[in-house]
Formats: C-alpha cells, structure tokens, sequence
C-alpha cells in the first residue's frame, strides 16, 4: 500500500456517516472524529501542507466554518497567513462580498477588503466539496481582491454531486485536489 492509500485509508476510517441528517435520507459526513484523533489529523494537516508547498501558496483561505478548523493549522505549519472567508455580516470593518446560488434561494460570504493584495498565491481550503457553491463564490472573491487562485483543497469530494462540474469553469485551470471522493 502506498502512502496516498494508507492516508485515504486512515481518513476513511476516522469520518463517521451520520443517517438522515440534517435531513431525512441525507448521510452526512462527520469529521469530528477525525479531528479527535490528533494522529489522523496530523496527517491531514500534513498532506495540506504539501499542497501548500506543491503550489506555491502565500497565503491559506479556510471556508467557513469546517475550514476555518482545516485551514489555520496548515497556515501555521506551512509558515503562511490565515484568511478566513466568513458568512455575511460576520466579519467587522470593510469587506468584499460575493453571492451565490444555493438549491433554494442564495447566500453571501465576505473576505476583509485588505486581508489578500495583487500577487497573492493562495490555496482554498473546505472540509467538502458538495455542489460547489461555496468553494466557486470563494474563488470568485478572492480574484476581485486581485490575488491568484493556487488551488481549492477538500478533505473530501461528494462525487454524485455536480460540485466538481459546477466549480471547473470558476477554477479557469487552477487545480482542485480532493484527498477523498465518494
């Protein structure tokens, strides 16, 4: 078994699938037990650090809420800054925001106006990738800021949903890495 298997296998066996949550014939993905258990988060933090590094990244944005708890560890190890995307109105002082659409309806996040400056590399880090919404307002809003777009890392890929699809155009060649997809 390589190293890529025995981290994936490591992982897998640390997430707990949670039936009908938070609604009826949804099986949610629960990382607490993985984030519990300092050995395989180490490893998850440390194959983040790698993408860092693979991809150049000078800074780390986290997604709320989920990645803020991936992404800061591999900030400070990496040696980078932490920048968190937030939920509207969570954030004080000037801040940019972008829309997006959700299944039913939409929702906003906000980065600080000056958290991120032309030039910056920065890596996106989530715990999932699901229908892309999120991840695709991110990267939107991190190109306004003027920064570039090194890449969006997830811990984890739901592949029978259109998330991959749905961000792609949005990436316009920056890689996606997913450590697992189901």
């Amino acid at each position: 078994m390589n190293d890529t298997e025995e981290l994936r296998s490591l992982l897998l066996s640390r997430i707990a699938d949670v039936l009908d949550y938070p609604k009826p014939g949804v099986v949610f993905k629960d990382i607490t037990p993985l984030l519990a258990d300092a050995k395989a988060f180490g490893a998850l933090t440390d194959a983040l650090v790698e993408l860092c590094e693979r991809h150049r990244a000078d800074k780390v944005v986290g997604l709320e809420a989920r990645g803020f708890i991936l992404a800061a560890p591999v900030a400070v190890r990496a040696g980078l800054g932490f920048v968190p995307v937030r939920k509207a109105g969570k954030l004080p002082g000037a801040t940019l925001a972008q829309s997006y659409e959700l299944e039913y309806g939409s929702a906003e996040i906000e980065i600080h106006a000056d958290a991120l400056r032309p030039g910056d590399r920065v890596l996106v880090i989530d715990d999932v990738l699901a229908t892309g919404g999120t991840a695709e307002a991110s990267v939107q809003l991190i190109r306004r800021t003027g920064a570039e777009v090194a890449g969006v890392a997830v811990l984890l890929e739901l592949g029978f949903l259109p998330g991959r699809e749905r961000l792609a155009p949005a990436l316009a060649g920056a890689p996606l890495e997913t450590l697992i997809t189901v």
